[in-house]
Parts: C-alpha cells; sequence; structure tokens
C-alpha cells in the first residue's frame, strides 16, 4: 500500500480579474450607454455558460498556482512558506476541496480538516456545542464518536462557559480557539492549517503546537502555511516554497526556509545599493560585506574562524552620539547577540566617508546560516538607516565541541564550561 496521501499533478488555478478603462476628461453619453450595454451583454453570457461575472472593461486571465507538482507521504509535516500573493491559500483551499482547480488534479486518500480562516465550517447562528457536532458530521464521524471526543474539545477551546452562545458573539479568539481544537481533536487523517493561529495569543499558539505535534506522532499528516517561520522551523521537517504561484521549492524545511530568506536578502541587498546615498541625508549606510580575514569577500566560514563585517558609512555632518549596532541573528529571525559602539569612539573625525571592521570569532557561534542586523542610530532619538536580513553567512561544522552530536538541535551559541565530579561530596 502506497504510503502518498496527497498528490498533485500540474496543478493550476486561474482567476479572471477585470480592469477599468482609464476614463477620459469627458465621455459622451452614447459612449457610456454603450459600455453598459457591452458590460451587460457579456455579464449576460458569463451566467448562461455558468462562468463567474467579473466587472471591468477589460478582462486578464490570472494564474494563482501554475503547474504545481509534489507528493506528500503519511505522518508529514510540512510547511508552506512563500510571500503574500504566492499561492499558499489557494493551494490549501484546493487540498481542503473548497475550490477545484482549473487544471491538473489533486489525489488525497484520508479524511481531510481545514482551519483556513476564522469561522471555516461554523455557521454563526448555532452555538458552539452545535458547530461540535455540525463539523464533526461534515467529516464524516458519528455522533458517539464526537460525543467521545466532545469534552476534550471543549476543554482545549476554554469556551465552556459559553458553550451554548451562538458563535456570532465569539470574538476572533475564541472562534479560532474553538475551530481549532473541533479541527484537530475530530481525528482526520489529514489536518491543514492556515495563518489563522496567528489571531491566538501566544499561550494558545504553544497549545495548538503541542496538538499538531501529537497528530503528526499519531501518524496522521499535518499541511501548515505561516509566515512565522520560527513556528515552520519547530513543527515541520519538510517544506514547500512557493512563488508567484509557483513551486520555487520542496524538501527539507531548513533548505526551503534557506532559500526563502536568500530570496528577500536579495531584494534588501539591491534597495540598500539603489539607496547609496540621498542628498538629504545627514549619515547613510552605503553597503555591507562580509569578509574573511585576509579581506577576501565570502559568505561561508568554518567554525573557530573569524567574520569580518564591513560597513562603508558616510557622515555629511558630525552627529554627537551616533552609535551603530550590529546583530547577529539566525535564519528565521532569533538575536544571537548584539554589538553597540559610539561612532566618535571608533572613527577620530566628524565627517566623510569611513570603512569600520568588526572582527567576530565563530568559535563560540553553532553551526548553521546567519544573517545581519545594522543601524546607525542615536540611543534616545532617530534611526537614520536600518538594514534587516543582509549578508548572509553560513558557519560549517568543522570541529565543534557538539559536532559528534549533530543529529540535535544544540542551540545557537556553544559557551564554554567545565564538567567537575567529585566523588566526596554528597
Amino acid at each position: 500500500m502506497s504510503d502518498i496521501v496527497i498528490s498533485a499533478e500540474n496543478l493550476g488555478k486561474k482567476y479572471i480579474i477585470g480592469h477599468q478603462n482609464q476614463q477620459e476628461s469627458y465621455t459622451a453619453l452614447r459612449d457610456v450607454v454603450g459600455r453598459t450595454i457591452k458590460g451587460l451583454a457579456r455579464s449576460a453570457q458569463d451566467m448562461i455558460h455558468g462562468r463567474a461575472i467579473v466587472p471591468g472593461d477589460n478582462l486578464e486571465d490570472f494564474w494563482a498556482l501554475k503547474d504545481i507538482n509534489f507528493e506528500i507521504k503519511r505522518g508529514e509535516v510540512v510547511g508552506i512558506i512563500g510571500r503574500n500573493g504566492a499561492g499558499k491559500s489557494t493551494l490549501l483551499k484546493i487540498l481542503s476541496r473548497i475550490t477545484e482547480p482549473s487544471e491538473g488534479r489533486v489525489t488525497i486518500k484520508g479524511r481531510v480538516a481545514s482551519l483556513l480562516e476564522v469561522g471555516t465550517g461554523f455557521h454563526p447562528e448555532l452555538t458552539g456545542r452545535e458547530n461540535i457536532y455540525l463539523n464533526g458530521a461534515i467529516l464524516g464521524m458519528t455522533r458517539a464518536e464526537i460525543r467521545k471526543k466532545f469534552d476534550e474539545i471543549v476543554a482545549f477551546a476554554e469556551v465552556e462557559k459559553f458553550l451554548d452562545t451562538p458563535v456570532k458573539r465569539y470574538s476572533s479568539g475564541m472562534y479560532v480557539r474553538l475551530a481549532f481544537a473541533v479541527a484537530a481533536h475530530l481525528e482526520p487523517e489529514i489536518l491543514v492549517v492556515d495563518e489563522v493561529l496567528a489571531v491566538g495569543d501566544v499561550e494558545f499558539q504553544k497549545k495548538c503546537l503541542g496538538k499538531m505535534k501529537d497528530v503528526a506522532g499519531n501518524g496522521r499528516t499535518v499541511l501548515f502555511v505561516s509566515h512565522q517561520l520560527g513556528m515552520v522551523s519547530q513543527l515541520c521537517k519538510h517544506g514547500l516554497l512557493l512563488s508567484s504561484g509557483e513551486l520555487a521549492m520542496k524538501g527539507l524545511v531548513r533548505d526551503v526556509i534557506d532559500k526563502y530568506i536568500n530570496a528577500a536578502q536579495d531584494d534588501m541587498n539591491e534597495l540598500l545599493v539603489s539607496e547609496k546615498f540621498i542628498e538629504s541625508t545627514r549619515a547613510a549606510i552605503l553597503t555591507i560585506n562580509t569578509l574573511t580575514q585576509d579581506n577576501q569577500p565570502s559568505s561561508e566560514f568554518a567554525w573557530d574562524d573569524t567574520v569580518r563585517i564591513r560597513i562603508n558609512i558616510c557622515l555629511r555632518e558630525y552627529i554627537p552620539g551616533l552609535c551603530i549596532g550590529i546583530s547577529l541573528t539566525n535564519r528565521i529571525g532569533f538575536v544571537v547577540t548584539t554589538w553597540v559602539k559610539k561612532i566618535n569612539e571608533i572613527i577620530d573625525k566628524n565627517t566623510g566617508e569611513f570603512f569600520v571592521d568588526l572582527d567576530i570569532s565563530t568559535k563560540y557561534i553553532a553551526p548553521g546560516s546567519y544573517v545581519f542586523n545594522v543601524a546607525l542610530f542615536l540611543v534616545k532619538g532617530k534611526v537614520y538607516h536600518d538594514f534587516e536580513a543582509v549578508c548572509p553567512i553560513l558557519i560549517h561544522e568543522s570541529g565543534s565541541s557538539m559536532a559528534a552530536y549533530s543529529h540535535f538541535n544544540y542551540g545557537l551559541v556553544i559557551l564554554p564550561a567545565k564538567w567537575v565530579v567529585d566523588s566526596d561530596k554528597h
């Protein structure tokens, strides 16, 4: 028996979008009447042929998804990432059978529970209790099966006090708590969750992540869409990267996240170059680069090596108290450490163009992928330039004290410590 539970072949979804012609300063009545009649005639034809009625003078085909191919095995936890408008939600709607693809096909083996937006599958006039039974019935469960899980769902959602209140009176947080509890506890073979969890508070998000881990641990499949890369990295082992409706990459989640961030950093680097200097700017960062100790450009370093980050700064006038700040973060935004220095402590001139170097030992940094954030700022005031996630670097595992345990996630830093054993102490 095949372990493939989701298979997408040449999957595509097309929408028709309308555009209004640019209005002239003077329009004759006959032109208005003509356009109106033409629009009504087109709408009538669309209605007759069962097509969506789209307003606008000109119509355009828009492919939200195009030529998507992938397979997902039973028990996999897959993160789907990409920019806004990349096609993530459209893909989940097709997988949840909310909408049909325009071309290609998707094969799904198993019962799917979806949580795509607040209130998905809930009837606003029904109470929380009634919606639990309604959603269970939609998933194909018997009343006895739902009753068996009922108390667990209510306890997880923390809505016992409002169980017999129509859900239209729930806050968005209460709504999503109950919706997630129903979707996760009614034993679907495939659980599909969109960014909707961001509505919940921190404690609820932790509960949801724990529950999704439990679901995956029981051999069921989870598809998870989120812009919070930390959550995706923590929960998922595999990933799909969508870009402009196309599948840009599929593979291990760390590799997929790296590719996604690299693309975003390329855009940031273009911005850095294009904003080289603005005449009215009193202080500006012109370029940021990473080098080896012998000043050769590089983005890859061995463990126990030295990373030299070089910042080109231009000062048009003296700014008392101006500081430069550099922080090192991992690829999903967790700060490892930060360095801050007053400019007048490292530059002995008040104006001009300077190169400032900071040498960083990788000895205490865990091997992995990192980026820098760099800013010129006043401690209690203006930020002149602030660039995030620039100059990606990779520190290779080449002999650190944790090298033998590389299959573990051992964090971001390797701090020196001393192990002491004294058998005489009790």
